[in-house]
This record gives C-alpha cells, structure tokens and sequence, in this order.
C-alpha cells in the first residue's frame, strides 16, 4: 500500500496536469492559470481551471476538482488502477505490480489479449472472403454500410475450422484458444476440436479500453440459438461489461445521456442513425455491475426495452437488481417502444425525430416500481390495497442507502395515499399538528433572557441534533479505553469544559458500559447546574449511584499534578482527541486504498471518500498550533 502511495505521488511529480487535460480540452493560459469549458458539464462562459504549480484543477461551475488520476477516471471511465497504468505509461515508469498482481499475471493477460486480436483480425477478413459473401449481405441488408462494418470491426465466422487452423499457425495451442473460447473440445475423444463459432456474423465485444475480450455470433438463418456469445473467460466476465461502453462513453459524457437497450444489434443500429452514446448488456438482464458502469458515464441512463411482454419482464428484472445499489443523485429511467419490434426497426420505420421524442419520454424508477406492484392486481378492498402496501414496503427495503430509502418510503407513502385512498400518512398528520402547535398570536414576542439566565436546552435533544448532524459527516470514531478514562476524568476534574466539549464528543462512541455510564452522566449535567468544581462534580456522581464506577476506572490525582489548571488540562484533552482522530482517518485512508488496489471497477464514491479522508487530515493538522 505505501509503494503504491508513492507511486501515486511521482506519478503527479512527473505528470504534467496541463498535458492529461489538455489532452481532453482546448485550454487557454490566463496568467499563472489555464482556462476551459468544464469537460464535466455544458457551459459556455469557461469556468474550468487547471493550476500547474499546485497540480489540481477546478470547475467552479459544477464543483469538479481534483488531480490527474481523478482526472482520468472522472474523463475517460477509468478505474483508479486503471487509471494509474494509464498513466504510468505516459511517464514511462513501472507500476509496483507486487501490491496486486504477479508479473507472470499480467504477461498472460497481455498474451490473452493479443490472441483474441488475432481472432478478430481472422473473422474481419474472412468478411471479405468469397465464403463470406452470404454474411456481407446479410449486413448490408440491415443497412450497415463499410463505415459501420470498421467502427464495430464485424467479420464472418467460417462454417469450418479456418480460425483453428490460423491461430495454431501463429502458435496458439488448442488449449488457449479453448481457454478464450475459441475452440470447443468435445468429451468424446473420437472427435476433433472444432471452432466454437461457425457460419454466423460475428461481433467483437470490447473493454472499455477497446481491447477485444469475447465475440458475439448471430445466425443468418432461421436456426437455433439466433445469438451466440463467447463464455466467461480469464478476460471475459458478462456481468461486467456493456457492449460499446468503449466507443458510447465518451458520447454520453458530452450528451449527458447513455441509452441501454437489450442486444448489440440495436446498439449498432442506432449508431447508424448518429446515437453513438447505446450500449448493451451481453445476453443476461442487466446486472449490478453493469448498472454501476454505466453511472460512471451519467447519473441516470435510460433503459430502452421493447414494447412487448419480454421488454417488460426485462425492465422489472432491472427494478430488482438497481433497487439494492441505489444511492443519491444515481438511478435508472425507462423507455417501451410501442408499435416496433425494436430500436433499429422503430428508427427505420418512424425515423430520428420520433425516436427522440419518444425516448424522451422516459418513466421514473420510482413510478415503474409502483406499476409493477398495482398493474394488473385487484386493489378495491381493504384486505387488497394492504397486500400491495406490504409489497411496495418490502421492496422499498431492499434499497441500502438510508437517505434514498427514506424518500422512497415517503413518495409511495404519498402515492398510497392519492391513488388508493388510504388517507393522510403519518408524517403529513404529524407536520400538520405540529405547524398548528407552533401557530401564535401576531402580538407574541419571545421572552429575552440574559445570557446567564439563559433556559437550557435539555442534554437529549442536543445529543440526539449533535449525532445527526456527525452521522452526516462521517461513522463515530470509537475510544479507546484508556483515552475514555483520560477523557471523562478531566471533566470531572474540571467541570467547567463539559459545556466546552460536550458538542466534540458527540462524535465518538464510548464501548465500555460502565465508563459510558458516567460519560452520559456527566454530560447530561449541563441540563440542570453545572457543579462548581471537582468535589460537588464527584457528590453529584455519588447522587446517581456511579461512586462506586468512578472510584474503580477514573483516576484523578496524577491527572491532577500533570494538569493544575484548566488551560494545561485544555491542551492535553485536543491531543489526546486529536490523535484519536488521525488514527481512525489513517485506518479508512488504508481502507479505500485496499478497496482501490483490487477492485477490478472502482466506484467513484470510494474515490471520493478517498480525497475527502486525505482533505479531513490535512486540515485537522493544519488546524493544530503545534508550537
């Protein structure tokens, strides 16, 4: 992990940030400064800056920051290491491989590539060959002219073991091409291996590197299956890959739109009629993983499906696997073609303007699930309009992010209420009592206290704004035991910092039972009057059956010598506090590091949270008087 720290760091020593993003934009040198239009965001007026010195840059249009790696992720749809290797190969540096992947890992993986290059080069060509005539017309037939047949680099698969036989010429054994999926290798000994693809059209599928992963095959007839895909291999895993991510990401980003519809056929059809930002799950419903893929190009992609009872069972499928992984500000939308078999037939027949409206028209998550749980369902009893409100709650609790979830809740609670007639929901009833409550006379003025005699906020409300308020920020940090008795006895030495601290350690989570007892204690002192000194802080303790506790973990005689006064005793407490801080901020920083060196698609969240670990600490220390 610290190889790959400082790794990271050269890398943004000898990385020009002007070089990676002006790779991607025109920028403009204003003084010490470069200016652009933000890649991230449609804006006319540049607001897009790149500081060379300080080697970050910034969009004070849509809040877009960070560094090189960022900026690679962020624009090109890179995972962190991913990103990392990108550039490594600019700076002509090696990436210390031994942190998550052997040599001999990446040698194969290479060589793996490098044949599945090789079969597509073969089935390009074959293309081109008399025996791939019937094939070429068949692409011509469905409108795919040459500029189409090279950007999605189609061929031909021979109806006999032609790719067998010119991959062992390149010194492929059967073994690696069965391994990719080239070659089938039957059980029975009597027979020969044969190539795994024959007579069909075939489809390289790529990474969103464009490297050639797996192929796809459809039939030209009227046989069985009509598409043949490739099986997971060590480069292939269907779950993760949108077909054309490679080619649409760049095009959603500029658009702000990623259309997904069901086959690579429809992704190439709509490319033919300039939507080049479509692709495609590989055969499966879409999956978790492809769903996350497709958020890193936009916040919301459109599901396109057909109009047909299969495009609905698709759709409902996708309700099942989004609802889990939803979080804010990312979701999915939907679309049902009607009148047409699909998105290529529907373009051919009603053409671009039609589609674009009608794509336009998309359906909210949120109503989808509503539909999928009342259509078609009985809902004129009472008995039947509960059923649907237990499954819509049910499916709603699938949802992990809290704050998601908890809007879910409302809107159905909301749709509950206006479409089945189930009256007011409990927050409205609530609201409403509660604004009629606070309703005064317009004469009504607020007693004014002087601060002394000031009414005190009761300690269980402060605690209960205190620990939402650092449930927004981040997780409670635990204290360790020893810092806990530390803490707790230099308030009660001086109860005069209680009201100081109270607020501070509200973000951290005492385990011991005993040592929270008292902590709880001490700090609910502040709703009644804060004993004067150390003696009637420990009678009050006493009044609350703690003495006993007290005398077995607190201890105040050294702490006493060590601080004879509030300020000494002060300054002890925001170190002590201070270091347990860096040492939970030090634990998530290695954390989202692990998470980044072996996730094969890095969220960006992690990221994130990453920068805003690193952010935290940095200015936490440069908040210390260290003097």
């Amino acid at each position: 992990m610290a190889d790959l720290q400082k790794f990271c760091d050269e890398l943004r020593a000898k990385v020009s940030i002007v070089d990676v993003v002006g790779a991607k934009v025109k920028l403009i040198r204003k003084g010490r400064e470069y200016q652009a239009c933000c890649p991230f965001h449609n804006e006319k007026t540049p607001s897009f800056t790149v500081n060379e010195s300080k080697g970050f840059y910034h969009c004070f249009g849509c809040g877009a920051h960070g560094d090189i790696i960022k900026f690679e992720m962020d624009a090109n749809n890179l995972s962190f290491m991913e990103a990392i290797e990108k550039l490594a190969e600019k700076a002509g540096l090696q990436v210390p491989r031994d942190s998550y992947v052997k040599p001999e890992e990446v040698e194969k993986r290479n060589s793996l590539y490098d044949i599945m290059e090789l079969a597509c080069k073969f089935f390009e060509k074959s293309l081109r060959m008399p025996e791939g005539v019937r094939a070429l017309d068949y692409l011509s037939h469905r409108g795919f002219g040459d500029d189409i047949i090279q950007k999605f680099r189609l061929g031909y698969a021979p109806n006999n073991n032609g790719l067998k036989t010119y991959l062992a010429s390149k010194g492929v054994n059967d073994k690696e091409m069965n391994e990719l999926g080239l070659l089938t290798i039957p059980e029975d000994k009597t027979r020969r291996p044969h190539d795994f693809f024959r007579d069909r059209v075939m489809i390289p599928i790529m990474d969103k590197r464009g490297k050639v992963i797996a192929f796809g095959g459809r039939i030209m007839g009227d046989g069985q299956p009509k598409y043949l895909n490739s099986p997971e291999t060590p480069v292939f895993n269907k779950r993760r890959i949108l077909y054309n991510l490679n080619n649409a990401k760049d095009a959603g980003y500029q658009e702000k739109k990623l259309i997904i519809c069901e086959g690579y056929m429809d992704v190439i059809g709509m490319d033919k009629y300039g939507i080049h930002y479509a692709v495609a799950p590989l055969g499966t419903a879409l999956t978790e993983e492809q769903i996350q893929e497709a958020w890193r190009v936009v916040d919301v992609p459109t599901c396109c499906f057909d109009g047909d009872l299969a495009g609905q069972r698709a759709a409902i499928r996708s309700i099942d696997r989004v609802l889990p992984i939803l979080k804010a500000g990312n979701s999915l939308q939907y679309v049902f073609l009607k009148g047409a078999k699909d998105p290529d037939e529907f373009l051919k027949t009603l053409g671009r303007e039609a589609f674009d409206k009608a794509i336009s028209e998309t359906i909210p998550l949120k109503d989808l699930l509503w539909n999928k749980n009342i259509e078609g369902r009985e809902t004129s009893t009472p008995e039947q309009k509960a059923l649907v409100e237990k499954n819509i709650k049910e499916e709603v609790a699938k949802i992990t992010d809290e704050t998601v979830r908890n809007y879910y809740i409302q809107e159905m609670q909301d749709k509950i209420y206006n479409e089945l007639g189930k009256g007011a929901s409990w927050r409205k009833r609530q609201k409403a009592m509660q604004e009629q409550s606070e309703v005064k006379p317009q004469s009504y003025v607020a007693p004014q206290y002087p601060k002394k005699y000031m009414p005190r906020q009761n300690f269980a409300e402060k605690k209960s704004a205190y620990a939402h308020q650092a449930s927004l920020a981040t997780s409670k940090v635990d204290l360790d035991e020893l810092v806990a008795k530390y803490v707790i006895s230099a308030l009660v030495l001086y109860p005069n910092l209680i009201e100081e601290y109270e607020e501070k350690l509200m973000n951290f989570n005492v385990v011991h039972p005993q040592l929270k007892a008292i902590l709880d204690c001490v700090l609910d002192v502040v709703q009644d009057e804060i004993p004067e000194n150390f003696e009637a802080m420990l009678e009050y303790l006493k009044t609350k059956g703690l003495a006993q506790a007290v005398d077995t973990f607190l201890e105040f005689k050294m702490l006493k010598i060590q601080n004879p006064n509030d300020m000494r005793m002060r300054e002890n407490l925001d170190l002590r506090i201070l270091e347990t801080q860096l040492r939970q901020l030090d634990a998530e920083i290695k954390d989202c590091l692990k998470i980044m060196q072996t996730a094969q698609t890095l969220p960006d969240d992690v990221y994130k949270r990453y920068e805003n670990l690193k952010k935290e600490k940095e200015n936490l220390l440069n908040s210390q008087d260290f003097d």
